[in-house]
């Protein structure tokens, strides 16, 4: 997209939104591609931190809640769960009269005035109050008591977001699986607009490697256990990028064929991807960027056959689609890659399909919708 276009994207009173700025993902991916599209327009968030962003939020106007200044509102920002819904009402958005909302959790709760367009785009109706619920109160390392308060306390909250959702006049879902839990939690239609790829980034390699890679944030959603499970078991290479909380519990129950290479660079992440044999991704994720970066350096993924994957994977062109989430059917998969000759993955066909998924596609698309639904608003 041309600046001038981009200029031109920037006109009228645009606030954009989103949930933290505390750490980066793919959220704050699609965060950085609207503030590009709309250059001129202020970030309001619950918080942020500032070395975590200034290498993609330098020069944007950033507007923090009340829980920024609080002792150690940013460091420990989940202590202030209990207040964000009230924080991120108390952002005023007034003087706005369209607003984007980057949300997967509060940031669709905002409050507007009442001629203003809001839009959301919704990455996930907030996982740890739905879908997640209960396998996020399991995993938590609290007392037996705590796990009850917490249950009381996310019933109530529940209430909260269903009713927050009610407030945005239009919602976009960044796939399919994300279109079908907005209807069924939040009682709301929506179009798919994809998430923005930068699919230029990455390359094809012509000498690949003897490894098989996964990675991203290490948490227990990823279920990168079960990969470690049946890499220990065929006793194949695997790297495993970047860091989180699951970080030591994974590293102990992997054997000495997998590496953890910790967090790498954007040139780290783009050589390990461009040489894999393939990439590995056994989670249900609401679309996963990762496996698209994967596609376009040319590289096959193997992927649990639910959510996003359903959207970017073609089973048998660009990758394999495995049918259980247990390390039995991934392992299949894999062998399946080094030995069927039904597979026979063309590089450049792979790295076509995931151009599909790039930013200027994603930038064009909500650049329509915006002025569709702008002209719309009574």
């Amino acid at each position: 997209m041309k600046k001038s276009e981009l200029n031109n994207l920037a006109s009228g009173k645009i606030a954009l939104v989103h949930d933290h700025l505390a750490q980066l993902g793919g959220a704050e991916k699609v965060l950085q591609a609207l503030a590009e599209m709309y250059p001129s327009a202020p970030i309001y968030t619950l918080l942020y931190k500032k070395s975590n962003i200034d290498k993609f939020f330098r020069d944007i106007d950033i507007k923090a809640s009340y829980i920024q200044k609080l002792p150690w509102g940013v460091k420990k920002y989940q202590w202030y769960l209990p207040m964000m819904p009230s924080a991120i009402e108390s952002l005023n958005l007034s003087e706005y009269d369209t607003v984007i909302s980057s949300a997967s959790s509060f940031a669709k709760g905002v409050i507007t005035n009442p001629h203003a367009c809001h839009i959301c785009y919704c990455h996930t109706p907030t996982r740890y109050l739905w879908h997640y619920s209960n396998q996020y109160i399991n995993e938590l390392k609290v007392p037996k008591i705590a796990k009850e308060i917490i249950t009381f306390y996310i019933s109530r909250v529940r209430q909260w977001d269903f009713s927050a959702a009610q407030r945005v006049d239009h919602f976009i879902a960044n796939s399919r699986a994300t279109q079908l839990r907005i209807e069924k939690y939040y009682h709301r239609k929506s179009a798919i607009i994809h998430p923005p790829v930068d699919t230029h980034k990455f390359k094809i390699s012509e000498n690949l490697k003897n490894y098989f890679l996964t990675g991203g944030r290490l948490t227990p959603y990823k279920r990168l256990d079960l990969t470690i499970m049946a890499f220990n078991k065929l006793n194949l290479p695997l790297k495993i990028f970047g860091d989180g909380p699951d970080f030591f519990r994974l590293k102990k129950i992997a054997g000495d064929n997998i590496e953890f290479v910790g967090r790498v660079s954007e040139k780290e992440k783009i050589d390990l991807l461009s040489n894999c044999q393939a990439f590995i991704h056994p989670q249900e994720e609401d679309f996963g960027i990762a496996a698209v970066e994967a596609m376009a350096s040319g590289r096959p993924v193997i992927a649990y056959e639910k959510g996003g994957a359903r959207e970017t994977v073609i089973d048998g062109e660009t990758g394999i689609l495995f049918g259980e989430q247990n390390w039995e059917d991934l392992a299949d998969a894999v062998l399946s890659y080094l030995y069927q000759k039904k597979y026979s993955f063309n590089p450049y066909a792979i790295k076509a399909h995931a151009q599909k998924f790039s930013s200027e596609r994603f930038k064009r698309e909500i650049n329509l919708y915006v002025d569709i639904m702008k002209k719309t608003k009574i």
